[in-house]
């Protein structure tokens, strides 16, 4: 569900009359993960890769309130769930959004994300939820990337979490994730918090 909520009846009261109208109010965080676990369970449970670790950022990103805080134009906004989109190449060679409900059962997530993902793929027609907060996902997999920076849109407030391809050696398998988000959702703090507590999810796998 989604409530319009009163910016100064919330801890976001000062960034909200800092940055709402800031011209440029986004922050990108970028650092290195070790996601040889996550690339040792996502073979052992035949789940893909991005899969994984999308269900990862959600588990990650639930546990903290000011995922669940939103900016919108002028007004702030509540939800009470996570859902988490994943960018598609359709049938037709194009893209698609496929919006996700976060399910902190891993099998359930799975499978929903097999099947929506496939089904946008084939229908090349985007899928969205309109009663969550949305975590933004782009995985570049073509190349290995070091940061990536995402242009900002007043359409598009969320928060969006990047990456492109994993790089394997002897001793572990690496990830660098650019994680970006609007200064008023939260602080800097509050985003090297989710990378910490990302890693740790990663690391419980």
């Amino acid at each position: 569900m989604k409530t319009e909520i009163a910016p100064q009846e919330t801890t976001r009261a000062e960034a909200y009359e800092l940055w709402m109208t800031s011209p440029m109010p986004m922050v990108t965080l970028t650092k290195t993960f070790n996601v040889t676990r996550l690339l040792k369970a996502s073979k052992r449970n035949g789940v893909k890769f991005n899969a994984l670790l999308c269900w990862c950022i959600g588990k990650a990103a639930s546990g903290i309130k000011e995922f669940y805080i939103l900016p919108e134009k002028d007004k702030l906004f509540k939800y009470d769930s996570i859902a988490i989109n994943v960018i598609v190449n359709n049938n037709k060679g194009g893209i698609n959004s496929c919006d996700i409900t976060f399910s902190n059962d891993l099998q359930e997530f799975a499978n929903e994300y097999n099947r929506l993902t496939i089904q946008v793929a084939n229908e090349c027609k985007s899928s969205f939820i309109d009663n969550s907060m949305i975590i933004g996902t782009s995985a570049m997999i073509q190349t290995q990337l070091d940061s990536i920076v995402n242009q900002y849109t007043d359409k598009f407030c969320n928060p969006m979490v990047m990456w492109g391809k994993y790089c394997r050696n002897w001793i572990k398998t690496t990830l660098p994730i650019s994680f970006q988000f609007h200064h008023v959702q939260m602080d800097g703090g509050h985003g090297a918090n989710f990378l910490e507590q990302l890693q740790r999810v990663i690391n419980e796998l």
